[in-house]
């Protein structure tokens, strides 16, 4: 028998902001361990005398993993039931943190990181179509994914103050179990509070569409990160880049040609769509290379404690955290077009400040460019989320969160791989003084994604732009007259 959506005006208040509550724990979860885990890299690298790549497959064996599963963990939960892949997702994550703990090397930490991974799959995409289903009011749907944005402010915030005090205190292997009584905790109230719920016509599994994904995305990124070390012309690694231009090229021809694709490249025919998709790429690149950098800066080249290195990095957490809801408010009343443009122009700003950077840099200079970078995070979140969720037809929810939680970490992914892969040739893949002149490059780079962004943001959020939009869904409708035509309205 059929598990239909539940029905919401059922659902007293008071019960969807409690499974509002639990979806952002879910965040938490994860947004936790991607700030503290960083914060941790230097008493890794220490503890196991691991390089710089060695670190850099500590946060991308994670992203990798989770970019390449996010999709199927949506379709899936929209096919089999929502509460009952989110629940895996936390036992599974769970089980990897407590692996990641006890890892008597570097190799057996970072597979333990792959284990983590897959239950990560299972959780933010999920928790987000559980979110889209519980609050079908567009403008209520806009606050709670506002509330969304805000843990992430909390999760970088609270992991670096408390990723150095357990570092600092009683070692890295802490910021891994910290993670286990959070997902415990889910997990139990997601047994009593969360309905369950799956699409009626959810996509069939794509193993074909999968695979290449996977191939693709784990060519690329180990090209990049270990391109230095083999010679960028060595037969292994140019092997490896055409491997992964093979695997995208055959993906969208076999997406186009199939009936229930694992990614429907006919929604990329909406600009805003696109550009949601393009914008999440480009400012988890940033961060994902901008909290790298910045970690080993603070406590490799400036010597500081991994605690003080956490509370010097906290202004970008809090201004994320009270720039999100706002924002989300502010997206429900005017669109998206004025929080683009403001947070890819922060985007920039910020990694200027720090194109002259030494050991010696005031802490004002380096606060100043935290509270931008801050900025741009506060702001950039939400119209990513509402522009991606809101214009996808209701049954394919699961889909629509995990097109943009992909884009968010196939971003971190690239942004890690890339920016430490040209700081690392800088550097010489040494630590110590000189790291501070290494890291020049990388915010270059970092700028450079802001300029694509506001690009992107300026182009996507015009009329034409719109209309893109409209007419992309209803495409989709007339081709698939099952599907349900959804309440809200596109925002631009």
């Amino acid at each position: 028998m059929s598990l239909a959506a539940p029905d919401t005006n059922a659902i007293p208040r008071q019960r969807r902001l409690v499974i509002l509550a639990i979806c952002c724990l879910s965040l938490l979860l994860v947004g936790l361990d991607s700030t503290i885990v960083n914060v941790a890299l230097p008493a890794i690298h220490r503890s196991f005398h691991a390089s710089l790549a060695g670190l850099q497959w500590v946060i991308d064996a994670y992203t990798l993993v989770i970019a390449s599963l996010l999709m199927l963990a949506g379709s899936t939960a929209d096919r089999i039931g929502r509460r009952r892949v989110f629940q895996a997702g936390l036992l599974s994550f769970t089980f990897g943190s407590a692996l990641c703990a006890v890892a008597p090397n570097l190799d057996t930490l970072i597979a333990a990181r792959v284990v983590q991974a897959v239950g990560g799959s299972m959780l933010n995409p999920v928790a987000m179509s559980i979110v889209r289903n519980v609050f079908t009011d567009p403008r209520e749907r806009a606050q709670a994914i506002g509330l969304w944005g805000a843990m992430i402010g909390v999760s970088m915030g609270l992991g670096p103050v408390l990723g150095g005090a357990l570092v600092d205190s009683v070692g890295w292997r802490y910021v891994f179990l910290v993670n286990v009584p959070i997902g415990l905790i889910a997990c139990v109230l997601t047994v009593f509070y969360v309905p369950e719920s799956r699409a009626d016509h959810a996509r069939r599994i794509d193993p074909i569409g999968q695979l290449l994904v996977i191939t693709g995305l784990a060519s690329l990124t180990y090209a990049i990160i270990e391109g230095q070390g083999h010679g960028w012309s060595s037969v292994e690694i140019v092997t490896l880049f055409i491997v992964a231009v093979l695997c995208f090229g055959v993906l969208i021809r076999y997406e186009l040609h199939r009936h229930e694709p694992l990614i429907d490249v006919r929604f990329f025919r909406s600009a805003p769509f696109s550009g949601a998709s393009i914008t999440a790429v480009c400012a988890f690149a940033a961060y994902g290379g901008f909290l790298f950098l910045n970690t080993l800066y603070l406590q490799e080249a400036r010597h500081y404690s991994a605690f003080h290195a956490g509370l010097c990095t906290l202004p970008i957490a809090v201004v994320t955290f009270f720039l999100a809801p706002l924002t989300g408010r502010f997206i429900a009343r005017r669109g998206t077009r004025l929080p683009l443009l403001v947070a890819a122009v922060a985007f920039i700003v910020s990694p200027l400040l720090l194109l002259s950077l030494t050991v010696h840099t005031s802490l004002w200079v380096l606060i100043s460019a935290y509270v931008i970078f801050g900025i741009a995070l506060g702001l950039v979140n939400a119209p990513i989320t509402n522009t991606a969720v809101s214009g996808m037809p209701s049954a394919q929810a699961g889909v629509a969160a995990a097109v943009a939680s992909t884009s968010r970490q196939v971003g971190a992914c690239m942004g890690i791989a890339v920016i430490g892969a040209v700081v690392g040739a800088s550097s010489g893949h040494t630590f110590g003084p000189a790291f501070a002149h290494a890291t020049h490059p990388g915010w270059w780079l970092i700028a450079g994604l802001g300029v694509i962004m506001l690009a992107v943001g300026a182009v996507t959020t015009t009329a034409w732009a719109q209309g893109t939009a409209v007419a992309t869904r209803e495409r989709f409708l007339a081709a698939n007259p099952r599907q349900p035509v959804p309440s809200e309205t596109v925002t631009a």
